[in-house]
């Protein structure tokens, strides 16, 4: 069974920093592009940052720009979204996504990934 698994989240402070983890079991993501995107109450989700297979290339949403790296570790199975500086507005439930594809090309849709995790909650308040 083809599984992604997300951890990391959790209430932090305005300014405050928390990193993300995304496992993969049952397959090698060697070979998939991984996206992180986010949901808040009552809007639609959003990508938020990309990474191709090899690592080499990397995304991300103006609104996170040089607040958020991604990273990938492929011999461990496992994506990290590391979060600097972080607001109350990106609070949200944070999901991972692999998508068989090189990179997160701007013309794939989110229903071309094709595994999800099941998200983890990101709570930014004081």
């Amino acid at each position: 069974q083809l599984q992604l698994v997300e951890s990391g989240g959790g209430l932090v402070q305005p300014g405050g920093s928390l990193r993300l983890s995304c496992a993969a079991s049952g397959f090698s993501i060697d070979y998939y592009a991984i996206g992180w995107f986010r949901q808040a109450p009552g809007k639609e989700r959003e990508g938020v940052a990309c990474i191709g297979n090899s690592g080499l290339r990397t995304s991300y949403a103006d609104l996170v720009k040089g607040r958020f790296t991604i990273s990938r570790d492929n011999a461990k199975r496992v994506a990290y979204l590391q979060m600097n500086s972080l607001k109350p507005e990106d609070t949200a439930v944070y999901y991972c996504a692999a998508l068989s594809a090189s990179f997160c090309y701007k013309d794939y849709a989110q229903s071309d990934y094709d595994v999800w995790g099941q998200g983890t909650q990101v709570t930014v308040s004081s």
